[in-house]
This record gives C-alpha cells, sequence and structure tokens, in this order.
C-alpha cells in the first residue's frame, strides 16, 4: 500500500522547481536583451508561458484526482528540464516561444499537484501554516535560483547558465521519487462538470478568484519587468539584479510562517486581502521613481510581505471550497487563475512600458491593484454571500 505524501518532500520538490523557474525568470529577460529583443518580446515570452500554464491548470487538476498527484508532479520535472535546455540552446528569441509554452505546460502540472499533495497530508486546523510552508519553500526556491544563476555568470555565459540551471530538475526527480505518494487517486471515473459545479457555485468563490487575479496581474509584471528596470533603469549589473532578486525573495519567504499563522487564527481573511493589494500596489506606483540599489531593494522588502500574506490567505480560502474528491480540481482553478493573471500583467503593461516608459508601465499596474481591490471589497459585502460561506468567503 503507497505510503501517503511526506509534507518536507512536497517543499523539497517545489523548491526545486520553483528555484529552476526563478533562474530562467533572471536569466531568460537578459538573454533575450543579449540577442536584440526588446521589452515586447519579454512580455509575450512570459505571456506564453503562463498563458500556457494557465490552460493546463484545470485538466491538471482533473488528473490528479484521477491518477495521483506524484505523475503530474514527474511530467512536470519532466517537461521543465526540457524547456530549460531548449531556452538554453536557442540562438535566436523566435524558438524560445516553443520551449516557454512546453515549461508552462509542466508548470500548470505542478502547482495544482503539489498543493493538492499537501492539502491531502495536512490538518485543516494548520493548512494556513502548511501553506506558509510550502510557499516559503517557494521563496527559497526564488532566492536559491537567482542567487546561484547570478553566481555562475561569473564564469558561464547566459546561454551555460541557462543550461547549468536545469540541473535543479534533478533535486525535484529525486525527491518526488522517494516522498510523494505513488497513490491513485480519490476520483475512479472522469467527472469534469459535476465538480467544476460545485466549487465555482460556492460565494466565496468569485471575491477569492478576482483576489488572486489582482495579486497575480502585481506580482507578475514586476517579476517579468523587474531584471529589466534594474539593468536599463538603474543602470546595475546582473549580478547586482540577481541579489536584489534574491534579498526580495528572501523578504517573501520570512513573511511566510507568521502570515500562515496570521491566517490560522483569524476569521476575517478579506482585511488581509484587501488591504495587502493595496499596499503593494502603492509601493509599486512608487518603485520606478526610485534611484540605486539600496533603495529599490528596501522598497521591495517592504512591499513582498503584503502579498506574500496575501497569497497565503487566498490559497487557504481555495481549499476551502474543496472536498477531499475535488481538492486536486479546486487547485487546478486556483493554478489556472495564478497564470491568468502572471500572463496578463507583462503581455498588457509591457507594451505600456515600451511606449511610455516604466514610471507609467508600473504606475498603470498599480491602479489596476486597486481596483480589483475594491471589486474584492464589494463582492465580499454581500450579504447573502456572508451568511452561506462565512468561512469561505475572503470578506468573512
Amino acid at each position: 500500500m503507497p505510503q501517503p505524501s511526506r509534507p518536507m518532500a512536497v517543499y523539497l520538490a517545489a523548491g526545486s522547481i520553483f528555484a529552476a523557474m526563478a533562474a530562467r525568470g533572471l536569466l531568460l529577460p537578459l538573454r533575450i536583451h543579449e540577442l536584440g529583443g526588446d521589452k515586447v518580446a519579454v512580455g509575450l515570452l512570459f505571456s506564453v508561458f503562463t498563458i500556457t500554464a494557465a490552460g493546463l491548470s484545470l485538466p491538471a487538476g482533473f488528473l490528479a484526482d484521477r491518477f495521483g498527484r506524484r505523475y503530474l508532479i514527474l511530467f512536470s520535472i519532466a517537461t521543465g528540464g526540457v524547456s530549460q535546455l531548449g531556452v538554453a540552446a536557442a540562438s535566436s528569441v523566435t524558438p524560445m516561444f516553443l520551449w516557454q509554452a512546453l515549461a508552462g505546460l509542466g508548470a500548470g502540472a505542478s502547482q495544482a499537484a503539489l498543493f493538492a499533495a499537501l492539502a491531502d497530508a495536512t490538518p485543516g486546523s494548520r493548512l494556513g501554516r502548511s501553506m506558509g510552508w510550502l510557499t516559503l519553500a517557494m521563496q527559497v526556491g526564488f532566492l536559491v535560483g537567482p542567487a546561484l544563476a547570478g553566481i555562475s555568470l561569473q564564469w558561464l555565459s547566459l546561454q551555460g547558465a541557462l543550461a547549468f540551471s536545469s540541473a535543479l530538475f534533478g533535486v525535484a526527480l529525486a525527491v518526488t521519487l522517494f516522498g510523494i505518494s505513488s497513490a491513485a487517486a480519490t476520483r475512479k471515473r472522469f467527472e469534469l462538470l459535476a465538480p467544476l459545479r460545485q466549487i465555482v457555485r460556492q460565494p466565496g468563490f468569485l471575491p477569492v478568484s478576482v483576489a488572486l487575479l489582482g495579486a497575480t496581474v502585481l506580482w507578475g509584471t514586476l517579476q517579468a519587468y523587474l531584471p529589466l528596470f534594474g539593468r536599463e533603469q538603474l543602470g546595475l549589473p546582473a549580478v547586482q539584479i540577481g541579489y536584489m532578486i534574491a534579498i526580495q525573495a528572501v523578504a517573501n519567504g520570512l513573511a511566510r510562517i507568521p502570515g500562515g499563522r496570521l491566517v490560522d487564527r483569524v476569521q476575517r481573511r478579506g482585511p488581509i486581502v484587501i488591504g495587502g493589494i493595496i499596499g503593494f500596489s502603492l509601493c509599486l506606483a512608487l518603485l520606478p521613481h526610485l534611484m540605486g540599489f539600496w533603495a529599490t531593494t528596501a522598497l521591495l522588502v517592504l512591499a513582498v510581505p503584503l502579498l506574500a500574506t496575501v497569497y497565503i490567505a487566498v490559497s487557504v480560502v481555495f481549499t476551502s471550497l474543496s472536498t477531499h474528491e475535488t481538492r486536486g480540481v479546486t487547485m487546478g482553478l486556483y493554478s489556472m487563475v495564478l497564470y491568468v493573471g502572471l500572463g496578463l500583467g507583462p503581455a498588457i503593461f509591457g507594451t505600456v512600458m515600451e511606449r511610455s516608459g516604466y514610471a507609467v508601465g508600473f504606475t498603470a499596474c498599480a491602479a489596476t491593484g486597486l481596483v480589483l481591490a475594491g471589486l474584492v471589497a464589494v463582492l465580499s459585502r454581500n450579504p447573502a454571500g456572508r451568511r452561506r460561506a462565512a468561512v469561505a468567503a475572503p470578506g468573512a
């Protein structure tokens, strides 16, 4: 009989996968710039990745419920490693679209399966803390990946650093094989519409989905253009850009455990979600008006924990919308909304930055975040929704 998944194995697999993706997030814009690509190309490549991930997220959730979490994670590792090597080998921008699409397939599979595997192994009363540890592992990956990539640039070219970073998928492969359950799934036959209707009809679904969309539009825009912003406007070398992203990841990670404890303790998660999105939006609007490494890094250290806590609260609310049998589907929906937001931000605001500069682009993105935070507040004030879903709704 298969052993249950070990939470530590889920954390290590997530950290390794996200370290590889974070290394690519640092190196890919610089490689595109080296090949003569512009900001629009950067935005489109990030959007190909995220839109492909969004498209697979919901089917991946169904497959995780049908065949088990482990097989989806293994698929993610294989596609991620191959795509990382493909991007490294590309000698022009055009082939990168294919490799980014393949990477998106893997990312969509891993997100739903990792969250579902952890939720399976965690009591509900500790879910916020477990999600905090999981997202901490992801943020450690976001720290380790760019740090290793930045250090490797002292000896390797951008292509060599991209290829070197694919080894991180090997770490994820080992811990998945030895620590994540191979149990087949909770669902014996394909039922696509029934679990989907069960989740979407819950009154908490719409406000929490809008909150997740707002958070990911903000985060996706910042992460896609922070390397180019550091190089073009701040004039920083690649190594310092890597350090800036790494310090940001440390602040992000350190916020996860206290953030998870806060989410477990409070009954009303709406103020956490809405306040975090508003605070991060204001910081994003200020970002392009700063100069130098330290001022910019200090602002990121202040802003990023706000959104980190938002993500924990939203992930717990999404999990509370599910049963054990629909957990993969629910986290597939979570991943789909997440990747749609991560893709929309760079695609929309990258064009604005190319035409009007970083100040206008980041300010427009921040304004969008404020509007979406207001919409979450309006949706969460629905009296019927509060009565019907006191726990599930993010404003409840």
